[in-house]
């Protein structure tokens, strides 16, 4: 016999009837459509609070900053989806945003907690906490992310403008602090500078936000979704995955490890 008193699952995100629907308490058609911009609804649907135009501008910029970076793996994918299968939007789309990861745009969330972590100490021992993470990553081997840049090496241009949208609208500045902080450790450890990449700039903005680090490579995923459609779009009029297939095929050799002459 079931079990009556006990609570049933719920959600506070979305409901609705046969005349309504509600968004966290709001009514999509009278409140949100054509008061919320999409950056808006997104907070709002996600953390459940109010967007501040501070955090409206901040998420929006970032959307803009990341959306496009040309022929990178993610936009390579979905082109090529697009040739093998042209009748699926969605496949070509959904193939490049699984390329979104640790290595390629994904980093900005891991790089995030990093920072929170950072403004999280005292602040007479956020240099040693940004140092502590640095070796941490380095005896493990790992890349720090946020920092290298493979095309950039001399600076990422995006990386300023980013920093001064955000300053522009009045942030505190404790994360863009600590990535200024992690920039100094990283120095230091390596003897070198290393280029401040823009998933190290996302973190520290969408920071200032107030946007978790768990919720950024979700913001970077809504970005490169807008930007694989319009790969797919141009695809679609002006092909390049069959160049693309080719040259791949030219620049692999086949070679027979069999051991077998």
């Amino acid at each position: 016999m079931a079990d009556d008193s006990k609570a049933r699952a719920a959600t506070a995100i979305c409901g609705f009837d046969a005349d309504n629907i509600l968004i966290r308490g709001k009514s999509l058609v009278d409140d949100i459509m054509g008061n919320y911009s999409f950056a808006d609804l997104m907070i709002w649907q996600a953390l459940g609070r109010e967007p501040s135009r501070q955090q409206s501008r901040l998420v929006d910029a970032v959307l803009v900053t990341i959306m496009e970076h040309g022929l990178v793996p993610s936009a390579v994918v979905t082109r090529l989806t697009h040739y093998g299968a042209p009748e699926s939007l969605q496949g070509a789309v959904a193939a490049g945003l699984l390329g979104v990861g640790d290595r390629y745009a994904g980093t900005a969330g891991e790089c995030g907690a990093i920072l929170e972590r950072i403004v999280a100490a005292a602040p007479d021992e956020r240099q040693e906490t940004a140092a502590a993470e640095i070796a941490a990553y380095r005896k493990d081997g790992r890349a720090i992310p946020g920092f290298g840049h493979p095309v950039h090496r001399h600076g990422d241009p995006r990386v300023a403008r980013l920093i001064d949208i955000a300053q522009g609208a009045g942030v505190e500045g404790q994360h863009i602090a600590a990535m200024r902080q992690l920039e100094s450790s990283l120095r230091q450890a390596l003897g070198k500078t290393l280029v401040t990449n823009i998933s190290a700039a996302i973190a520290a903005v969408l920071g200032e936000a107030g946007i978790p680090s768990r919720m950024m490579r979700g913001i970077v995923l809504t970005a490169r979704c807008a930007g694989l459609v319009g790969h797919y779009m141009e695809e679609a009029d002006n092909p390049v995955a069959h160049d693309i297939w080719a040259a791949a095929q030219a620049a692999v050799d086949y070679r027979d490890h069999s051991g077998e002459s």
